[in-house]
C-alpha cells in the first residue's frame, strides 16, 4: 500500500495560477530552517502572455489594522523574495528538491513548475497577539505567506483575481531536555534585622511542553525579624516588540494564597503548580499565541530560540517565559526563574499533526478552505 502524503492546493479566482505545497509548517532547527518548496500550475490561455511569479514574504504587523490612519501603516515587510517561474529561467530539475515535488510535476503535467526558497537566519517564528472582542481587521502578528501571481513584470501592482496566497508557518520544537534544574537562590537583608531572609525557587526542568503543568518548589528560610505574608507565584509571558524599546508582560497563570505565611524564625517548603494554558486566557487581549491557520486551534506562543550570533539582527517578536515568586516583608520581595514553553519534537517518520487538509494516497488535492477529506 502506497504511503499517504498531505498536499495543499489553492487556486486564483481567474484560474490562471494554482499553488500546491506538501506542508505548511517549516521547522527552524536553529542551525538551519526547512526550505520552502512546492509547485505552481498555470493556465496559459488565462495568462494571455503574462509572466508568472512566486513570492515568499514575512510580514510584521505591530499595530491592529483599524489603527492604520492618515497613511501610517503599522506594518513592515521583514523579508520578501520573488522569483519568476514562467517562462522558466532554470531547468525544472534544478528546482525540484523533494519526492513530493517530483510526484506533483509528474501528475500535474507540462504546465506545472517547481519553486524553492530558503529562509535567512534572522527571521522570527510565526506568532500573533490575541485580539479583543471589539477588535476588527487583521491582528498584530508575524506572518509568512507564499503568493503566486501573474503580470508583465514582478513590480507591477498585483491583481487579486490573478493571484493566490497560501499562509505558512515558521515554527520551532523543543531542544533536548538537559538534566540541569533551573533555580534562583537569593538572600535579602533588612534594616533593624540581624539575620537575613533566604529564598530559593526551583523548577524541575528548563523546558515544559504546551499543556504540561509547571511545578515550582519554594523554600523560604526566614531568619529575619520580619514576618513574611501574601506569598504569590505567577507565570509571566514576555514578548519583545523589536520596533519599540518596551517589553510587554502578561501573566498567564497565577496562584496567590493568604494562608501561607512565614513568621520570623520559621521555614516554609512547598510545591506550587501553574497551568500555562490558553484555555485559561481566552479573554486576555494582547497575550501572545503561536501563529495559526484557518480551522486550527493554537496555544500560548512558544519560546523563541535564536542563535547568539544573529540575536541582534532578529526583527519582529521574541517570546520568553519566567516564574515569579513574590511576597511581602515590609516591602515586596521577588525571585524569578526563566523557563521555556514549547512543542515536543515529532517522532521521525510521523507527519506533523498541524494543518492537515487532505490525506493523499499517491497525490490527491483539496482546496485550502475545505474541510479535511480522505482519498
Amino acid at each position: 500500500m502506497s504511503p499517504k502524503h498531505v498536499v495543499f492546493k489553492k487556486v486564483s479566482r481567474d484560474k490562471s495560477v494554482a499553488v500546491y505545497m506538501a506542508k505548511r509548517d517549516f521547522v527552524d532547527h536553529c542551525d538551519f530552517v526547512d526550505p520552502v518548496d512546492g509547485v505552481i500550475v498555470i493556465d496559459p490561455a488565462q495568462l494571455k502572455g503574462k509572466k508568472v511569479y512566486v513570492m515568499l514574504s514575512c510580514t510584521f504587523r505591530y499595530g491592529r489594522q483599524d489603527m492604520d490612519v492618515m497613511g501610517v501603516v503599522f506594518r513592515r515587510d521583514l523579508f520578501v523574495v520573488t522569483r519568476q517561474v514562467y517562462p522558466e529561467l532554470q531547468d525544472k530539475e534544478k528546482l525540484t528538491h523533494t519526492r513530493v515535488q517530483q510526484k506533483l510535476l509528474h501528475k500535474l503535467g507540462d504546465n506545472a513548475y517547481p519553486f524553492f526558497f530558503e529562509f535567512p537566519d534572522n527571521l522570527p517564528c510565526s506568532v500573533s497577539l490575541q485580539p479583543g472582542p471589539n477588535d476588527v481587521g487583521k491582528k498584530c502578528a508575524v506572518e509568512f505567506e507564499v503568493k503566486a501571481f501573474c503580470g508583465e513584470n514582478q513590480d507591477e501592482k498585483i491583481e487579486k483575481q490573478s493571484s493566490v496566497g497560501l499562509t505558512i508557518r515558521k515554527i520551532q520544537f523543543s531542544p533536548e531536555n538537559t538534566e540541569v534544574a533551573p533555580f534562583a537562590d537569593m538572600t535579602f537583608e533588612f534594616l533593624m534585622s540581624e539575620k537575613p531572609l533566604h529564598v530559593k525557587l526551583t523548577l524541575p526542568k528548563e523546558t515544559f511542553y504546551h499543556g504540561e503543568p509547571v511545578k515550582a518548589n519554594v523554600e523560604i528560610t526566614n531568619s529575619s525579624s520580619r514576618n513574611i505574608k501574601d506569598i504569590s507565584l505567577s507565570g509571566e509571558l514576555t514578548w519583545a516588540n523589536l520596533y519599540t524599546p518596551a517589553l510587554t508582560l502578561c501573566n498567564f497563570a497565577y496562584q496567590h494564597t493568604h494562608l501561607d505565611s512565614v513568621p520570623s524564625g520559621t521555614t516554609l517548603k512547598k510545591e506550587y503548580t501553574l497551568y500555562p494554558l490558553l484555555a485559561y486566557n481566552k479573554d486576555r487581549r494582547g497575550i501572545a499565541l503561536d501563529g495559526r491557520l484557518k480551522h486550527e486551534d493554537t496555544n500560548l506562543a512558544s519560546s523563541s530560540i535564536v542563535k547568539q550570533e544573529v540575536l541582534k539582527e532578529v526583527q519582529g517578536m521574541l517570546i520568553s517565559y519566567k516564574v515569579v515568586l513574590k511576597m511581602i516583608a515590609s516591602g515586596e520581595v521577588s525571585v524569578e526563574v526563566p523557563f521555556k514553553l514549547m512543542n515536543p519534537k515529532s517522532e521521525p517518520g510521523k507527519d506533523l499533526k498541524y494543518f492537515k487538509r487532505v490525506y493523499l494516497k499517491g497525490v490527491v488535492y483539496g482546496d485550502d478552505d475545505e474541510s479535511p477529506t480522505e482519498a
